[in-house]
Formats: C-alpha cells, structure tokens, sequence
C-alpha cells in the first residue's frame, strides 16, 4: 500500500528527500512534467483535456521530529523540536537519530526520583534527552552528530473498524491523494505541488504560490480531530470516520466562499460523506498560496487525524478515501 509506504518513511521538515524519491518515481508515468524546485518542493503538472482552467493541488511531505542539539558527557542527547510537538506525547517514545538510523527513546527523569514539584508540573522539552545507548559522549559521537535529524520511531497497525495507527499521517495521507488523482485526466490543467517545510512555517507553500499561476488552489491535508473522552461536541474539530472535513477558516487563511461552496454541492450531488471543521485552529499551506501573487481563491479538505503530531496517528480509511472522491469530482466540474 502506497500510504504505508509513505508514512513510514523519515521526513522530518527539512529532510524531505526519501519521501521525495518515491513520489517522483511514481508521479513521472502519469504527469506531462515533473520537477524539483530550489526549495525542493516537487512538482507535478498535467495538461488538461479541454484546458479552462488551471487548478494547483498541494500537500506537504514533511512531518514534525527533532534535531540534536548537543551530546552530553554522559552520552545523551540534547534536541529540539522541528514542528509544534507536545512534550508530553513524546516521553518514553523510540525515535531513530541521524542518517543510520540510529535506535533511540526519549526520557526523563525516573518518576521515584522526581520530587513532589516535578511530579506535577508539565515537562518541557529541555528536561528530557535521547538516550542511544552510548554512556560517554565520545561513544554518542561515533553514531551520531549535532545537526542530526531525528524521527519517531512507529509502526503501521490497522484496527478496529477501518482506522490505522502511524506516524506522518499528516500529510501523507494529502501525497497520497495527490499520487492518485495524477492517475486520471481531467479537463483542467493540474499542478501538483508536493510540498516541504510546511511544518516550520508553510515555507515550501510560498514559493509554489509565487511560482505558480492558478485560478484556484485546494490543499489537502490531515488535520486534528478532537473527539476522544469527554470534549463538548462544539469543540471536537472534526470527527474520525465522519468523512473528509472542509475548512471555513483557520488560523492561516480563511477559504474562498466560491470554492467552499463549489466542494460542499460536489460533496452533497456525488452522496460523499463530509463534515465541517469546526474549529478555527490550526493551519495549513493554504495560508501562505492564498496570499500569493494578487490572491488565489483556496480551499482546504482534511482527513481527521487523532493524536496528531506524534508516533501514533490515527485515522479512518473511509475519511482517507472521501478525500479523494471529492478532489477527484471537484476537478471534473471545472
């Protein structure tokens, strides 16, 4: 499975590459040209049958992770995080450190040495390390270096009724739609823009909105979903297993009301299960395409991820494939 694949490989912003390779290798058989920016942003364009217009398509390959910062004497690791990680998702976690892929967990400090103080205050970042096993810093220094980058370390599950656990199903889920929607011919030109950094700051996306002259954008993206335990139902986002959620607003960018409205009835004549996102939280590359050039009319169709930004994503085949289906008769009707 091609979603498998992606998600398991490292990718942590910045470090985009692997993740790179294997989408080009399979978007060349489908595209009319395919390349790589300065940024390193991947490009994929196919011309249209009839050519109205050209729509930019866009999900970004980064995930979040770390990068060492620093190997103490005793042979653990100092690191910070690349992305907004919630320290405490992260303790006790594995991760793989540098370009070996070296083994490694996160930790602190022993909860029968904590006093009653650290006990109950939230750990940050700063209090915890890496540790790869090595007892003395030269020992660290032979396998890995300042600057590495490091990646949770998680396994592919399926369980329950339709749903997967895994690391970087934001956004791999997006790549993969992408992937797939490349496959077919529409009467619209289509870029594909397989973008990076998006986790640091939707980096990637401003370049591909300045370079990129489209009519309009769509950003596919996975998103949190918030309804686990005993969340009110009005702050619960979007719902894993309710469909594919289109966004009104954000953080980041508000979605043009034309193309809002364009998903919704696409949604609603094909009977494609979707749901609102209906929290203004967050944000995605749309921000930084909607800006670019004079404005790009944007909207925004997400997958409901739980326990987002960590090893251990989670979310629901059936919100992965309504994604698709309607970016798919989205651009059959332009």
């Amino acid at each position: 499975m091609v979603l498998k694949e992606l998600c398991l490989l490292r990718g942590v912003s910045g470090d985009e590459g692997r993740v790179r390779d294997l989408i080009r290798a399979h978007v060349e058989k489908h595209a009319t040209r395919v390349w790589t920016d300065p940024i390193g942003n991947l490009m994929a364009y196919k011309k249209g049958t009839e050519g109205k217009k050209h729509v930019l398509l866009a999900a970004h390959m980064d995930e979040v992770g770390f990068m060492v910062l620093g190997i103490n004497d005793n042979g653990l690791l100092s690191y910070e995080p690349v992305g907004g990680i919630d320290a405490r998702v992260v303790v006790s976690k594995p991760v793989l450190v540098g370009e070996k892929e070296v083994p490694g967990v996160i930790g602190a400090k022993a909860i029968h040495l904590q006093t009653r103080a650290e006990f109950e205050k939230v750990l940050k970042h700063e209090d915890l390390y890496i540790d790869i096993g090595a007892s003395t810093k030269e020992e660290a220094e032979k396998l890995v270096s300042v600057g590495d980058y490091v990646s949770f370390r998680s396994d592919w599950r399926e369980f329950g009724a339709g749903l997967v656990k895994v690391k970087a199903l934001d956004d791999r889920v997006g790549c993969m739609t992408l992937m797939s929607l490349l496959e077919n011919e529409y009467p619209c030109d289509i870029t594909c823009a397989f973008t990076v950094q998006e986790e640091i700051g939707l980096r990637g996306a401003a370049c591909v909105g300045h370079n990129v002259e489209a009519d309009e954008a769509i950003v596919l993206e996975g998103t949190t979903s918030n309804d686990l335990g005993d969340v009110p139902s009005h702050l619960r986002v979007c719902r894993v297993g309710a469909g594919v959620a289109i966004s009104f607003m954000d953080r980041a960018s508000v979605s043009s009301r034309p193309v809002w409205q364009k998903l919704r009835d696409a949604a609603e004549e094909e009977g494609i299960t979707w749901q609102f996102k209906q929290s203004v939280s967050g944000g995605n590359d749309a921000g930084a395409i909607q800006l670019s050039r004079d404005g790009v009319p944007t909207g925004v169709l997400s997958v409901p991820c739980r326990n987002i930004h960590s090893g251990a994503s989670v979310a629901a085949f059936s919100d992965i494939e309504a994604q698709y289906r309607l970016a798919d008769s989205y651009l059959r009707r332009q």
